[in-house]
């Protein structure tokens, strides 16, 4: 697919007519629908559009936003198993809520082509949940291009539940103690702060960046973001971090069901795969695969995530799975793209197709949510990226490798 066009003053230009084009805010699709892409945003989107004279004219199947990963490890841990690799979780020192994951993001990882090409165009990187503290850190915002930092911090995550308990002496009711008095310290330094610089306040159990990250969370600035799957830990949180009143998101969230109307009436949302329906530990022994179906219904809001680095791009085959399990195809959609970019607050640039907003734009074959299609062309911030990886350059190789040679193909080659 040639694309490449430039328009009068040096910026490309496209207008892409779709057969189905989902804005991912509107109910039903755009049948037909089309997007003008323009200086690297979305500049209109109606069933037709004219085609300005310099525009390139495209043609596709199916047209959505880029995929959004609210939760993810892609270029901060290239190999998982290879701790020199890892750069996002801090398994001992004196900080755990200061650290920057983004600091450690690394654009050209070879990990990033595989998943972009797979339709996902940005990730909320998250700090490892095992590391020494409960108070994992902040994570930041990508776009998977040359320019890739939009948000920082982002969010601020702790690990509580069963995992949390082997960080704070064994206990998860010590965990939540712990991030109270945490909460505790930061808001009093918030309004202590001539106080506390001249030597004239308490001593504080955080280091002052740990508490400076906290005092963004009390301010709504970022939302914490806790990590916990058992629906009485969930309670017992909410009841902890009532005075405080920050913008919680709670991660992993295996029996969210079962609090469903309770998260619900408190603004809750909730951050989940899909897939994880095992009892793999007393925490997730009510895990279900209709579980995004239940949380639709009692009105909490919702993303899929995978919670890992090269395997981001399983997302669409995530919310398939939830849909046919009784989620609306809708929903499903939205759950891995505009609903991520709200629980990231970066949803004014990114997450559905809107004027205005960054050019995040995906062209498919066919249905997203089914594992057969595949993206055809992905453009990031209005630009079409090359539609290789590390993989298609290896098939391409030894295919052409077997057809030099005469030797029978393996039939997984194209």
């Amino acid at each position: 697919m040639a694309i490449m066009a430039m328009g009068a003053q040096g910026a490309a230009s496209y207008l892409i007519n779709a057969q189905k084009l989902y804005t991912g805010v509107d109910a039903q699709p755009l049948e037909p629908g089309a997007v003008l892409i323009e200086d690297g945003l979305i500049r209109a989107v109606g069933p037709q559009l004219p085609a300005p004279p310099h525009a390139t004219v495209l043609q596709a199947k199916v047209v959505t936003a880029g995929l959004f990963d609210p939760q993810g490890a892609l270029g901060v841990a290239e190999v998982p198993g290879e701790q020199a690799t890892v750069d996002n979780v801090a398994h001992t020192g004196r900080l755990g809520a200061a650290l920057d994951v983004s600091l450690g993001y690394n654009p050209r990882s070879v990990a990033v082509a595989v998943n972009r090409i797979e339709g996902l165009t940005a990730m909320q990187l998250a700090p490892g949940m095992d590391g020494g503290s409960i108070l994992a850190g902040m994570g930041a915002v990508v776009q998977f291009n040359q320019k890739p930092l939009l948000r920082r911090p982002s969010a601020l995550f702790v690990t509580l539940g069963e995992q949390g308990a082997s960080r704070a002496q064994g206990s998860r009711a010590m965990g939540l103690t712990i991030l109270r008095e945490a909460l505790e310290d930061a808001r009093d330094l918030s309004a202590n702060r001539l106080a506390y610089d001249s030597g004239q306040r308490r001593h504080y159990a955080l280091a002052r960046p740990d508490l400076e990250a906290l005092v963004a969370v009390l301010g709504g600035i970022i939302p914490l973001v806790v990590r916990v799957d058992r629906a009485a830990d969930m309670e017992h949180l909410l009841d902890v971090l009532k005075p405080f009143g920050v913008r919680l998101v709670i991660s992993g969230a295996s029996e969210a069901h079962l609090v469903a109307s309770r998260l619900a009436a408190e603004q809750v949302r909730v951050l989940l795969d899909p897939l994880q329906n095992l009892p793999i530990s007393f925490d997730t022994l009510a895990a279900r695969l209709d579980q995004p179906a239940l949380l639709a219904r009692a009105g909490v809001r919702f993303a899929f995530t995978i919670a890992e680095s090269h395997n981001a791009r399983n997302l669409r085959q995530s919310a398939g799975n939830a849909v046919a399990h009784g989620l609306s195809w809708m929903d499903g959609l939205r759950a891995i793209t505009i609903r991520g970019a709200e629980l990231a607050g970066i949803d004014h640039l990114l997450g559905s197709l809107e004027p205005g907003k960054l050019a995040h734009v995906v062209l498919w074959d066919g249905d997203p949510l089914e594992v057969a299609s595949s993206a055809q062309q992905v453009f990031l911030s209005g630009v079409p990226i090359p539609m290789t990886s590390r993989q298609t350059m290896l098939a391409r190789r030894y295919a052409a490798f077997y057809s030099n040679r005469q030797m029978k193909q393996p039939a997984y080659l194209p």
